[in-house]
Order: structure tokens, then C-alpha cells, then sequence
């Protein structure tokens, strides 16, 4: 495979306008950055290898377990590009290369874009890509996404190519080609398939090529051809939700409206913007107010869906991780805004590098731990009713293939037909460590397990886990369970120190509605510890 680079400045691009950079496909990335990339690839790969699958993670591999047309929290590509893998019966590390792939392949697409965006100053459009890849390579949550398949790492990739696209397509003389709209199109029903939040990029693009094209753009049929093929792509989860009472939107709209707003909330959003994906990224900004005049419309893909996130975290409802897409589509101006900086000199070009190295060490420290689960620095740090001392939130990516083995096996030798879990983010991980088990989930809601498994029957016998990180009152009494015996407690280990740990409980005769009520820790007050002696005598009855 060929990776060469060769630009013309000012010539035309028969497919992108004037002044394009020529960039064949195999030459994306010089030498240096693609050594640099594959060698973070089989980084990614290798923490993937030692690291068990997290909440969304696991949820994400059911879709490709249970396919179907949507689900009912996402549309279905995130399953559907697994479901290979997962029919074959791929291991986790096998299943952590898909994610790697689409990072390098979003941080190609900057590196491309930033040619692209610059290319009326060669010169120093080279070193602006080279820096945008070096400011998406040290942005520690953009290697989650590598790490694990989420919807967003699949919209990351998308938006760069939509970008990418649409630039193309800003040229006056590609109204009349049918295959630059037909490959816009299929991008834009990609994005559709990977996360709802793709009609941000759809609203972007659309305003990019109206400002290129103005009304002639409504009046010529290809952009319209582009939109129908959009909309056929993403017809399978309008017709899901029209079979399920369009519960998936109906759940999207409730999810997103949040609680009441508050100025607070987007101040809390921006500062952890800022860290979960470094201040390399901020000189951004500052290009994109100084980018050629051609260039500045693009900035959209960024804005649009930066802003209804920022808004939307003033109601608590938006996640860091979310707006992943929007910095990749950013990258090309961070870049820019880098190689300018750089080229002043003094304390302005220092403070990159400075920025850079900070980057870097945060990088390799969340990598360590994650590997480490937290220890030593978090030992004893294990959430339970027994204990005050706050969780250890890096636990949670270890010891769930274990539980769910155990599970497998306690539910086998007790002859128990099923597993019961009080939250469905304890759920995904047993429904995918200790299948073919079936699942239910005793929260008084409806959501995709209900889907997939149904509430647990009237009556039913089951093997409850409880996870010592989320820590539950046992659902005894009343129209819970009749009685529960606990069997074993499962300790994780790390470190020679307890990171976590699971307890198995034979429960019988399931009364049909138990509302979980979270375990309150033994020290903080008198009536937390009778809450908990009137659920450890009940236990000791029913056993």
C-alpha cells in the first residue's frame, strides 16, 4: 500500500474546487504520522486486550447478539458492524480492533481536511495537518473511543467524511454530478444509522452548501436524490419505531430535555470539554475566526452540534463524550491555530509543546489506570453497604468476565433458569459474559432488556448478582423475592489489593414488583444502619 503526498498549490480540483490539494487515498499520511498511528492502534489494541468491556460497551455487543432493525436507545449500525465478529464468536480483543480502525481513520480524515481547508498556503497547511493529528493523538476521551465501539466512534468517523464530502461538493460545477451526491447521501444515512445526533452534521452540511450555492441548490434534483437516499438508508429505524410505538424517539426526546436548566451546568460542560479532550484542541477556535474567507462556513460541523450539546448540559442531560465528533471536525482549525503559534515564536511557540506534553502524560497515566484498576492510590476503595469510603470508578472494567462465568455456573448447579440484576448497567455485562442465560432486570422501567428478555415471570426463581459497586438492598418481602440464600461472595483482585466484589444469591418465588432501593452506607447515620441489620436479618431468615 502506497502512502505518498503530493500537493500543487492553486491548482483545481476536478473534484473538490479550486485550489485543492491533490491527495491520493493511499496518501492520507506521510510516513512519520503513519508509524506514529499504527503504533497507537496496536497501543489501543493491546490496553484492549487487558481490560474487560464496559456498561456500553457490552450493551452496544447485545445489538449485535439480538439484531434487529433499531433499538431502543440507538439506531442499529453500532450493532450491525459488530455482528460478523460476534457470529464468529470473536474474543474482546477482537472485537476492540473495529473501534481502533475508525480512530486512525478519523484522525486520516483530519489530516486530509486540514490540506483541504488550508490549501492556499501549502507550506503551511503540511505543518497545520501535522499538528492536528498530534492534537486528536493526545486527546485523552477521543482514546476511549478507540478503545471501545460506541456510537460516537462511529459518528466521529462519519462527520470527518461528511465534512470531507461536502467540501467537494462546494463547486459551482458539482450540481450536475450525480456520484459526489450519491456518496453524500449514503454518509449522510451512515451517520443516521450510528447515533440520532447525526441530524446536527445533516443541519451543518446543509447550511455549508447553501452558503456555496444559495437557492440554485433547491432547485437542482441531485441534492434532492442525496437526501432521498439518506432517508431510504435510515428507513429501518423509522420503521422499528412505527412497530414499538416510536418508543425510541419518544425515550430520545424525554432523555434530552433533562431537568431544569441551569447557567451552572454548561459551565460544568465546558471545563470538563476542556480536560477530557486537551487545550491543544482550543486553538481552534481562535483559527476559525481568522480561516480564509471559503474556509469559515465549515466551521458548522463544529458549532451546530457543540452548541445544542452545551445548551442541553445546562438541563444535566449531555455527556463528555458525546460532542466527540464535533472536536475530530475541528481538528483541522486546531492545526492551523497550532502552526501559526508556533510560528511567532517565543512564549507563543513554546506553549504548545507545553500543552502537548501535559497532554501526553495524561494520556499515559489514564492508560495506567485502567490497567491498574486505581491501585494502589485507590486501594480499599471499594463501595458497599459495609463501607464509607467513596467507590473506585476505574473498577468497573474489571472482573465481569469472571462474574458472568460464575453466574453461568452458580445458575447451572442451583438449576436456577435465569439471572436477576436491580439496574440495567449491571445488566449488559451479564447479558454478554454469561449468555445464553437470559436476563431480567427488576427496575420499575421499560427499556431494551424488557425487549430482548421481558420481566421476570410471577413467581420465578432466579440467581441474583449484586456488584459491590452499586450496592442494592436485597428485594425480600412484600412482592419481591419470598427468600434469597446467598452462596458465594466473588472477590476481584488487583494489585494484591479487592478492587470490587459479587455476591450470588439463590433467590425463589419472585413476587412481580420490587422497587431497588440503593444499600445506604453503615456510618452515615443510625437509621442507614437499622436499614441495614433489619436486610441482614431478613437474609439470615430467609436462608
Amino acid at each position: 500500500m502506497c502512502f505518498s503526498l503530493s500537493s500543487e498549490p492553486g491548482a483545481a480540483d476536478a473534484r473538490g474546487g479550486a485550489g485543492a490539494v491533490y491527495v491520493r487515498f493511499c496518501g492520507w499520511l506521510p510516513g512519520p504520522e503513519r508509524a506514529w498511528l499504527a503504533g497507537l492502534f496496536v497501543l489501543h489494541l493491546a490496553l484492549g486486550s487487558a481490560l474487560g468491556l464496559s456498561v456500553d460497551e457490552a450493551h452496544y455487543a447485545l445489538y449485535a447478539l439480538h439484531p434487529a432493525l433499531s433499538y431502543f436507545d440507538h439506531p442499529p449500525l453500532v450493532g450491525w458492524v459488530q455482528w460478523p465478529l460476534v457470529v464468529l464468536g470473536a474474543s474482546v480483543p477482537w472485537l476492540r480492533v473495529l473501534p481502533g480502525l475508525l480512530w486512525v481513520g478519523s484522525v486520516a480524515l483530519a489530516y486530509r481536511l486540514t490540506l483541504r481547508l488550508h490549501a492556499g498556503a501549502p507550506t503551511q497547511a503540511a505543518q497545520a495537518a501535522r499538528w492536528a493529528v498530534l492534537a486528536l493523538a493526545l486527546s485523552p476521551l477521543l482514546h476511549v473511543l478507540g478503545l471501545g465501539l460506541l456510537p460516537d466512534t462511529l459518528l466521529m468517523f462519519w462527520s470527518a467524511a461528511l465534512l470531507d464530502q461536502t467540501l467537494r461538493l462546494r463547486d459551482a460545477a458539482s450540481l450536475h454530478r450525480p456520484w459526489p451526491w450519491l456518496a453524500l447521501g449514503a454518509l449522510l444515512g451512515l451517520a443516521g444509522l450510528s447515533k440520532y445526533t447525526a441530524i446536527f452534521s445533516a443541519l451543518a452540511c446543509a447550511l455549508v452548501l447553501l452558503h456555496a450555492h444559495g437557492p440554485r441548490l433547491l432547485r437542482t434534483p441531485w441534492p434532492w436524490v442525496a437526501c432521498g437516499l439518506a432517508l431510504l438508508l435510515v428507513s429501518p429505524v423509522l420503521l422499528w419505531n412505527a412497530q414499538h410505538d416510536w418508543i425510541s424517539l419518544r425515550y430520545q426526546l424525554h432523555h434530552g430535555g433533562g431537568g431544569a436548566w441551569q447557567p451552572a451546568g454548561v459551565l460544568r460542560f465546558l471545563v470538563l470539554q476542556c480536560l477530557a479532550f486537551g487545550p491543544l484542541m482550543l486553538w481552534g477556535l481562535g483559527a476559525a475566526r481568522s480561516a480564509a474567507h471559503a474556509a469559515r462556513p465549515a466551521f458548522w460541523f463544529f458549532a451546530v452540534p457543540f452548541a445544542v450539546l452545551a445548551v442541553l448540559a445546562g438541563g444535566g442531560t449531555s455527556l463528555p463524550h458525546w460532542t466527540a465528533p464535533a472536536w475530530v471536525v475541528l481538528a483541522p482549525w486546531a492545526g492551523m491555530g497550532l502552526a501559526q503559534a508556533r510560528a511567532h515564536g517565543g512564549w507563543r511557540a513554546r506553549l504548545p509543546w507545553a500543552c502537548a506534553w501535559l497532554q501526553a502524560l495524561a494520556c499515559v497515566a489514564l492508560a495506567a489506570a485502567l490497567l491498574s484498576g486505581g491501585m494502589p492510590f485507590m486501594a480499599g476503595r471499594v463501595a458497599s453497604a459495609q463501607s464509607s469510603d467513596p467507590p473506585n470508578p476505574l473498577a468497573d472494567l474489571h472482573g465481569w468476565d469472571l462474574a458472568g462465568a460464575r453466574a453461568r455456573e452458580l445458575a447451572r448447579a442451583q438449576a436456577l433458569p435465569a439471572l436477576a440484576l436491580q439496574n440495567w448497567t449491571l445488566a449488559s455485562r451479564f447479558a454478554w459474559y454469561a449468555q445464553p442465560l437470559p436476563v431480567h432486570v427488576l427496575e420499575d422501567r421499560y427499556d431494551q432488556f424488557d425487549l430482548w428478555f421481558g420481566k421476570l415471570p410471577v413467581g420465578a426463581d432466579a440467581l441474583l448478582v449484586e456488584w459491590s459497586g452499586l450496592p442494592y438492598l436485597l428485594p425480600l418481602g412484600g412482592q419481591g423475592f419470598a427468600a434469597c440464600r446467598l452462596l458465594e461472595r466473588l472477590p476481584v483482585m488487583r494489585m494484591g489489593q479487592e478492587l470490587e466484589h459479587f455476591d450470588f444469591y439463590a433467590c425463589r418465588a419472585w413476587g412481580g414488583q420490587s422497587p431497588p432501593q440503593l444499600a445506604p452506607a453503615v456510618e452515615a447515620a443510625p437509621r442507614a444502619r437499622a436499614a441495614n441489620s433489619r436486610q441482614l436479618a431478613a437474609l439470615q431468615d430467609a436462608s
